[in-house]
């Protein structure tokens, strides 16, 4: 937690391919897998490994010759020309079914598949760049071409949805091409030359360019002309490639990249951003698309619509379906009412005194190790204690000043979210006794995450000053949530949050039961009291109930509860997932190392002396 190093994780998948070319379906599920992957900074392909799953129906006419030939042209072809190797697998190669219906024999069979993971060490992941364009740059779009204006349709997106499969599918037909691309990609982002980049993939070339669009927020205008004669196939053929946007103050150090790596004939400039919020595309200078970011979105979009319908709560599949209609706001922002890079905790910390912390968990828990960084960073000695050591008399509440206790599914979640968990202290004496006596000191204190939320939520008849916390129950959604949520810290007694009041930003949410069910005081009398203490908010940074601005309905948005004297605080979301800003996928520019979050554990540290 005080590196900038990683590690990337990309798939890539040629299916449909392989019913025309089960060899090229291999080489293009590597070559997308690597063109994901080359948006991070791992320097070249020498460290790269891939995991290969292969399933073919065995035995069935043909298909043994083609995993034959997809085999070889990947293992003995392509891999050892990039200079990379597969030491993990599996295969299922029983993909044939067959039965009798009515006394007619049946049978499917599916087409030979190569998925494959690509893994890498990234040396820095504040160089790594994404899709979201930058619309405040002087910038130009510039396309990749590794089919080098082939266009070939056979197996797109594009022919599936006209139930066809075409005559010819894409392939990598110059490896050495491909190498010098990624390494090209890997000097720009080491030099700072992308704002933004995406892979042409699935969808072709149009697809990369809404998407783009989607992030960023941003209208642009492309130029075909240049790209070949036949606009459809320019827009929806699938060959390897990626779409950069650059500051064009870069441009002279960039052409000279493309000339010392030998891409000038498949790179060249298409387009920029524009001012209309529209996708526009033009043809020998002529319109021949454009359509509004919004109205893309929607059809984008579309598809996933009606499934969840029948999936989830159809009225927040319909809300989050109806917010794409807002662009006029950013969805994450960060307004602060203190500065990220101010250490509270520097002057204890120089001190040499780190009081302990105990860092709570249970079976199933899973969030013990980024708070414990979370709390060291802030100056105290974070201790591991999982609830068995307290059980069995190994570990006494009275040697911590704070516990904190962690997020994940202490057991499974299969007794109610955090209660099984709360259950185990409230009917078990020795520990009911110990958290009840720790509770009651003056100088303890207490944080509780997700589904140490939940359990400290259960205890409120333990903890002085929590009689009105409420209860989690399942989202309104109906679905475990993993995203990351606006919120605004309100005016409250809870010592973590002091000097945030009144300050909006995001953070990571990852619940299944989180929606609040009150027990006595409902959220208005929660707010008068100031007991609530965190809120969802939406992009006009107004508190909300409406999904996906609010993951689980919870009333008024409220999301975090502290006791009347502020010693003790919950919350579902994560702060400790969080507490360094190159954890965040998204941040802003004038953050510095830390995160907005950071300042609440520095809180606690003070409040300790």
């Amino acid at each position: 937690f005080d590196s900038y190093t990683g590690e990337g994780m990309s798939m890539g998948e040629r299916t449909p391919l392989a019913l025309l070319d089960a060899p090229a379906s291999g080489s293009m599920a590597i070559g997308e897998a690597l063109t994901n992957l080359a948006a991070s900074y791992t320097r070249d392909l020498s460290r790269v490994v891939l995991s290969a799953n292969w399933m073919a129906a065995a035995g069935h006419e043909g298909e043994d010759a083609r995993l034959f030939d997809t085999v070889k042209t990947v293992g003995m072809e392509v891999c050892p020309q990039l200079g990379i190797t597969i030491p993990v697998g599996k295969d299922s190669l029983s993909m044939k079914t067959v039965w009798q219906d009515d006394g007619e024999n049946k049978s499917v069979t599916g087409p030979l598949s190569l998925i494959i993971s690509a893994f890498a060490p990234v040396y820095d992941v504040r160089k790594s760049v994404t899709p979201e364009l930058a619309p405040d740059k002087d910038s130009a779009l510039f396309m990749f071409d590794l089919g080098l204006g082939k266009s070939r349709m056979g197996a797109s997106v594009l022919a599936q949805v006209y139930n066809q499969i075409g005559q010819q599918g894409p392939d990598m037909d110059d490896v050495k091409l491909f190498h010098n691309f990624y390494l090209a990609i890997q000097e720009m982002l080491d030099k700072g030359y992308l704002l933004a980049y995406h892979d042409r993939s699935d969808g072709g070339l149009i697809t990369t360019l809404c998407e783009m669009a989607f992030a960023g927020r941003s209208g642009l205008t492309v130029e075909l002309g240049k790209l070949g004669a036949n606009a459809t196939d320019v827009l929806f053929n699938e060959e390897l490639g990626a779409v950069i946007q650059v500051d064009k103050k870069n441009l002279e150090n960039i052409n000279q990249l493309i000339e010392q790596y030998n891409l000038n004939h498949c790179f060249q400039q298409i387009g920029q951003l524009n001012d209309s919020e529209e996708v526009i595309v033009l043809n020998d200078n002529t319109k021949i698309f454009g359509e509004s970011i919004t109205s893309l979105r929607r059809s984008w979009s579309l598809t996933t619509y009606h499934m969840q319908k029948l999936r989830d709560n159809p009225d927040c599949v319909k809300q989050e379906y109806d917010s794409i209609l807002d662009n006029a706001k950013p969805a994450l922002f960060s307004e602060l009412t203190y500065q990220t890079d101010e250490d509270l905790s520097a002057p204890y910390i120089s001190s040499g005194s780190r009081p302990r912390i105990a860092i709570l968990r249970e079976q199933g828990v899973n969030g013990q190790v980024e708070m414990a960084a979370a709390f060291t960073k802030a100056g105290f000695e974070a201790v591991d204690v999982h609830m068995s050591d307290l059980l069995g008399g190994h570990t006494d509440l009275q040697d911590f000043r704070g516990i904190a206790a962690c997020g994940g599914f202490s057991y499974g979640d299969v007794l109610g979210a955090g209660e099984g968990w709360a259950k185990s202290i409230l009917y078990n004496s020795r520990a009911y006794d110990m958290f009840s006596a720790f509770f009651q000191r003056s100088d303890s204190f207490g944080l509780g995450v997700c589904n140490g939320c939940q359990m400290m939520s259960n205890l409120h008849s333990i903890i002085p000053g929590t009689e009105n916390w409420p209860h989690f129950v399942r989202n309104n959604s109906e679905q475990y949530e993993a995203r990351v949520s606006m919120v605004e810290i309100m005016q409250s007694g809870s010592l973590f949050l002091q000097g945030m009041e009144g300050s909006k930003m995001p953070i990571v949410v990852a619940h299944g039961e989180g929606q609040v069910e009150f027990r006595t005081e409902n959220a208005a009398q929660l707010l008068q009291d100031q007991t609530a203490c965190v809120r969802f908010i939406d992009r006009n940074s107004q508190p909300t109930e409406v999904y996906p601005a609010n993951p689980n309905g919870s009333a008024q948005g409220l999301t975090g509860f502290t006791s009347n004297n502020g010693r003790f605080t919950i919350m579902m979301p994560h702060p400790e997932r969080v507490f360094r800003s190159v954890q965040n996928s998204w941040q802003s520019a004038d953050w510095g190392e830390d995160s907005p979050w950071m300042r609440m554990f520095r809180n606690a540290r003070v409040w300790v002396d």
